[in-house]
């Protein structure tokens, strides 16, 4: 009996059936089609044959994962092409290819953050990872395919009793281990629940606690993140393409009125993230951090969040923010004032359409990262 079965990645076996189910899906054509098209395409006569005869077509070709991560690969590197100025990895060097590691990062797309990594881990010859994903973007099963196709796996995080929470968060507490130590699979987990969508970037202990709950009774803390080889993750993006999304939530949360997400919401942030322009994107990678045996969970999360935002890369547009919210960052950029004044104008532009206190918490999305560094020094 397969104890992981209802959240490990999908295997071999099963890609066949998942397929056939997903190619037949409208809700899956319709999300491509918003990938793909504009809304005004999306409405010409049997476009929708055209999007499934393709996608069908495709289709046929996958047999295996490893034939899904190709596909998939093809994709993120259109992605990187098409709507990225720049990108940059830094860190692999001090990697071993031969380990599996438990890489924990910020957050700031639903789906990049993770994807663009093992985009560039494939390249380099490093294997991929299997990804953390919370049930709470779970709330469609062919989205839930989607992502275990491409070697997620669900942690429970909401929507049940207490004692069924803990009890997922247990099952994947267990996954985590087998994966590492059995199967010799990396682990990509966000370094809390959720986005950071006020850019700031704090890892919760609790998210550590999970982690340790199957070796806590044999391994003190210490000893068992040591083993599981930790990799801080740092990646930041020059422009976010759903920063208006998330000021306005951030916004109606800080004034008291309940935020209520639109149906496929989750989704729609994830297709922004794909498409949108996203500027000059970095990714740094520290090499496995080594914790002391009176670091508890606090200690280590504070220790987990340093690396994470000392290897921050700062962008003109953090310190356009900082400038348009009157924040001194001490000459800390190593920008010109030419670049500086433009991000300021892209970041005026964006403010446009946000009421005026979202557009404060647009602006701290983008300055957050740099007061957070002079906050280390």
């Amino acid at each position: 009996m397969d104890p992981f079965k209802d959240i490990r990645p999908y295997a071999d076996s099963e890609v066949a059936q998942i397929l056939e189910s997903l190619t037949s899906n409208p809700s899956v054509l319709k999300a491509l089609m918003g990938l793909q098209y504009p809304s005004a395409i999306s409405k010409v006569p049997f476009i929708k044959f055209f999007v499934k005869q393709r996608l069908i077509s495709r289709v046929k070709t996958i047999h295996t994962i490893d034939d899904y991560q190709q596909v998939f690969k093809g994709l993120m590197e259109k992605v990187v092409q098409e709507s990225i100025a720049t990108f940059s990895v830094d860190g692999l060097k001090e990697l071993n290819q031969n380990d599996s590691h438990l890489y924990i990062s910020n957050h700031r797309d639903i789906s990049l953050d993770a994807a663009l990594l093992a985009l560039n881990l494939y390249q380099s010859g490093f294997k991929t990872f299997n990804i953390a994903v919370g049930n709470n973007l779970m709330e469609e099963t062919w989205a839930s395919d989607l992502f275990r196709l491409n070697k997620s796996f669900i942690i429970q995080r909401s929507g049940g009793t207490k004692k069924e929470i803990y009890s997922g968060l247990s099952l994947a507490s267990q996954f985590i281990q087998e994966s590492i130590f059995q199967n010799n699979d990396s682990i990509w987990i966000a370094q809390k629940q959720g986005r950071a969508k006020d850019g700031i970037d704090e890892t919760d202990p609790a998210l550590l606690k999970m982690i340790h709950l199957t070796e806590r009774k044999t391994q003190s803390i210490a000893d068992y993140f040591n083993s599981l080889k930790v990799v801080p993750v740092s990646i930041s993006y020059e422009y976010d393409p759903n920063d208006q999304l998330k000021a306005k939530e951030l916004y109606s949360s800080e004034s008291n009125s309940a935020y209520v997400k639109e149906k496929d919401e989750d989704l729609r942030s994830i297709a922004n993230g794909i498409t949108g322009f996203k500027g000059n994107v970095n990714i740094n990678l520290s090499k496995p951090m080594e914790f002391e045996q009176q670091d508890d969970y606090q200690t280590i999360a504070e220790k987990i969040s340093d690396s994470i935002i000392s290897m921050y890369k700062l962008h003109a547009t953090n310190f356009a923010a900082c400038n348009l919210l009157k924040i001194n960052y001490q000459d800390q950029t190593a920008y010109s004032s030419t670049d500086i004044e433009e991000a300021e104008k892209v970041l005026q532009d964006r403010l446009k359409n946000l009421e005026n206190g979202a557009r404060s918490k647009l602006l701290e999305q983008y300055a957050n990262p740099v007061v957070s560094k002079l906050q280390l020094s």
